[in-house]
């Protein structure tokens, strides 16, 4: 059934500093085998692309990761990190301006989403404590394809109450919280009937708290640019 309120193209036809603030509030809509989870994001960080030394398409950089930055707004754009985590963005404008808003942040967006996401970060909790079981490559975040996957839990786990507290509260986090992985690399969300975004709570501009990007210190001055926005609670 195709879902209301979906956000169209127009949405992300912008730049991505516009686009990584509009994005506040706005619910994101992933289907996956667990169920439908919905998030509603509540932070998230602009990268302006050819001018941004924290891009990772500054200076026109292209190679085959960074391929869908240069996509038409409102591509996903899902990379690995430390061999062990996913980022999600969504590509802001007409292609071939590679920029992107990197989602920080999201809250469950109703209690069916709440279980999934409880459901699969304890899934990912129950995988690393026995990961020294096995062979290194696994403990390094390599699949070890000799194992099946295993199902989410059929009942809520029993998470700390810091892991609760903290969700989806993180690029990395919220990926495993909304079963983001590689496979949703690449995707139209203005398309998309799987993975996509629709309206959420209004937002105030006095209700958006700006700070600077993390983990780009090695970007110079682009390291202090207030590009990081967040939902105030």
């Amino acid at each position: 059934m195709p879902e209301k309120n979906r956000l169209p193209r127009e949405f992300f036809m912008t730049d991505a500093l516009v686009l990584a603030q509009a994005l506040l509030g706005k619910i994101m809509v992933h289907r996956t085998p667990y169920g439908t989870v919905r998030g509603i994001i509540t932070e998230t960080e602009a990268y302006m692309g050819v001018e941004d030394k924290g891009s990772h398409t500054y200076m026109g950089r292209r190679t085959e990761r960074t391929e869908p930055m240069f996509h038409i707004g409102g591509t996903s754009y899902v990379y690995f990190i430390y061999g062990m985590y996913n980022c999600m963005n969504i590509t802001a404008g007409e292609a071939e301006i590679p920029q992107a808003a990197l989602i920080r942040a999201v809250e469950p967006a109703d209690e069916a989403s709440r279980k999934i996401m409880e459901k699969l970060r304890a899934q990912k909790l129950s995988r690393r404590k026995k990961a020294p079981e096995h062979a290194g490559a696994q403990s390094a975040g390599i699949p070890d394809k000799s194992a099946k996957e295993q199902p989410a839990p059929d009942k809520g786990a029993q998470l700390p109450a810091s892991v609760r507290k903290h969700l989806a509260d993180g690029p990395g986090k919220l990926c495993i919280a909304m079963d983001i992985t590689k496979k949703d690399n690449d995707v139209d969300m203005a398309e998309s009937e799987d993975f996509f975004l629709t309206e959420g709570i209004e937002v105030e501009e006095a209700q958006i708290e700006k700070g600077r990007r993390i983990g780009i210190d090695y970007a110079e001055e682009a390291a202090d640019y207030l590009w990081r926005f967040t939902l105030k609670k």
